[in-house]
């Protein structure tokens, strides 16, 4: 039986396997290159062997892994503290850190939060998205409002209610005095990089602050850099309760994080909720060095600008109806089918990936470079010219 026979079915990979990797590039086994434009799912934030990341990890293997969050952690408080710093906007920003080990991991801890603050008043629903994502755990699986990730896992907690991404009517129309919180992304990753219209957070927020909800935001895949400002919803002018993260975070160390105001933290006291791996010693220096990377390298600057070279280049390819997203995290919309797209692209030694039937997700390490975009999009435009498709058609011809 070979290794491949031993492993859950729940996964189709690709029939490639790489070996190692360096800034955006990787190699498989038979040492074919390849450009790496999906960042292990917008998460190898600062690409693959970066000499800062690969520091940091190597020397607090070399002192200790592990020791429980029984004692204090230094390195856990060094990146609160770098965190905290980082959700800074405009003079407001948040006040307290919980360290978990995913997204799916920070979400949870998020609906607990709602539901304790509202339990007093018997208010317990929370407010979500159809298309949304928060993750595939049994709690936040029921915040996902895309119903084929729930099918067969039923019955799934109640409390959950869905209206349509930047509908602000319909969710002023939803909420009623059983409502607790509501949890949206800035932008919607897996639902295929729809971002949020004008006016919409910020009428969320407004809401929320007139029903006394609590105003909270999934950047797991938005954060830490991704849409060109440190997280998301310093694009929109709003001031979150709370916000959750994983992805970048530890630029492909397993790590998530809840970052919360002070208020909204001290609802859990000791003994309601924890984790045993959450913040350890290995994942924290990860996100220190990832964060202090992005400010010292002036990547922010740089993921706007490779952003919008990617995107004005994209537009420019017949196959491409429209293009969507923030800084680093684009969805080319096609008139074709993505999949086969994608598919033909990993042949070619370029790394996207599909995030709806007809769009293609870029999302490149934020390191990434205007030759290398330049690189990627060549390889993108000769294999659409591959399938030869027309944008008043619609088809390959």
């Amino acid at each position: 039986m070979s290794g491949e026979d031993c492993l859950f079915t729940n996964y189709s990979p690709a029939q490639v396997a790489f070996t190692h990797g360096n800034g955006v590039r990787l190699w498989d086994a038979r040492g074919r290159e390849y450009l790496d434009f999906i960042a292990g799912i917008a998460t190898s934030s600062l690409g693959h062997a970066h000499p800062r990341l690969v520091e940091a990890i190597a020397g607090q293997a070399e002192r200790y892994l592990h020791v429980s969050n029984l004692y204090r952690i230094p390195e856990q408080e060094v990146a609160a503290g770098l965190l905290i710093e980082a959700t800074r906007h405009k003079d407001l920003g948040l006040d307290r850190v919980f360290f978990c080990n995913s997204g799916t991991e920070a979400n949870e801890a998020a609906i607990k939060i709602a539901r304790k603050r509202g339990s007093a008043q018997g208010r317990y629903k929370i407010l979500a998205t159809h298309a949304g994502f928060h993750g595939r755990t049994i709690g936040s699986l029921a915040a996902t409002g895309t119903p084929r990730y729930k099918e067969g896992f039923g019955p799934l907690p109640e409390g959950f209610f869905f209206v349509d991404y930047n509908d602000l009517e319909g969710a002023v129309a939803a909420v009623d005095e059983e409502f607790c919180a509501v949890l949206v992304e800035p932008m919607q990753g897996e639902g295929g990089i729809h971002p949020s219209n004008p006016g919409y957070l910020s009428g969320l927020e407004a809401l929320c602050r007139d029903q006394d909800l609590l105003f909270m935001l999934d950047e797991v895949q938005t954060g830490i850099g991704r849409t060109g400002s440190m997280f998301g919803f310093h694009h929109y002018g709003v001031q979150p309760d709370l916000i959750t993260l994983a992805k970048g975070l530890g630029g492909g160390v397993p790590v998530g994080a809840v970052v919360a105001r002070d208020e909204v933290a001290a609802l859990l006291v000791p003994g309601d909720h924890g984790s045993t791996f959450g913040g350890n010693p290995l994942a924290t220096v990860a996100v220190a060095a990832v964060l202090e990377t992005i400010h010292d390298e002036g990547l922010l600057d740089s993921v706007q600008r490779m952003g919008e070279r990617l995107r004005a280049e994209l537009l420019t390819l017949d196959a491409v109806e429209s293009v969507r997203g923030l800084g680093l995290l684009i969805a080319a919309e096609l008139v074709i089918e993505a999949a086969p797209v994608v598919n033909r692209c990993l042949e070619h030694g370029l790394l996207v990936n599909a995030v709806g039937p007809k769009s293609v997700r870029f999302a490149p390490p934020l390191i990434v470079t205007a030759g290398e975009v330049d690189r990627a999009l060549a390889i993108f435009s000769r294999v659409l010219s591959t399938f030869a498709p027309s944008k008043e058609d619609g088809a390959p011809r």
